[in-house]
């Protein structure tokens, strides 16, 4: 799985592999969530260096350890292994905003927030807050 990638995961990998997870965790992905995906890889400036090519290879290392046992605890070893602590709100906070892209957010999408934040080690506070900044980018008319 992970040797597919031609080096190791680089922090803005862990950016998109939980954007990827994300939107992938009700088995239904989304057009909104892909395309806030490909807002934030293309817009924000933690992505200014990214190489684009990298996203096609960190999905298919998702979609790989998703489809195996224990692939989500794999996937939160290689992130907390190569995502610095100081972008941990950030993972959070585009995790929330991919969640929040459809307008829905299902049981399976809260689960894997909650399990984002537990892992991540996000305080209950500044969750609160992310989510509550993303619910209203996300608000419709």
């Amino acid at each position: 799985m992970t040797d597919q990638i031609p080096h190791p995961l680089n922090p803005q990998d862990c950016l998109v592999a939980v954007m990827i997870a994300v939107s992938a965790s009700d088995a239904d992905i989304r057009t909104a969530e892909l395309v806030k995906i490909e807002s934030a890889v293309n817009n924000l400036p933690v992505f200014a260096d990214y190489d684009m090519d990298r996203v096609k290879v960190v999905v298919q290392m998702v979609f790989d350890l998703f489809s195996v046992e224990d692939g989500l605890d794999a996937l939160f070893g290689l992130i907390r292994d190569n995502l610095p602590e100081r972008l941990h709100e950030t993972a959070y906070a585009l995790a929330c905003d991919v969640a929040a892209a459809d307008g829905t957010l299902g049981d399976s999408e809260l689960r894997l927030l909650e399990e984002i934040r537990y892992e991540l080690n996000i305080e209950r506070l500044h969750a609160a807050a992310i989510e509550r900044g993303s619910r209203a980018r996300h608000m419709t008319m």
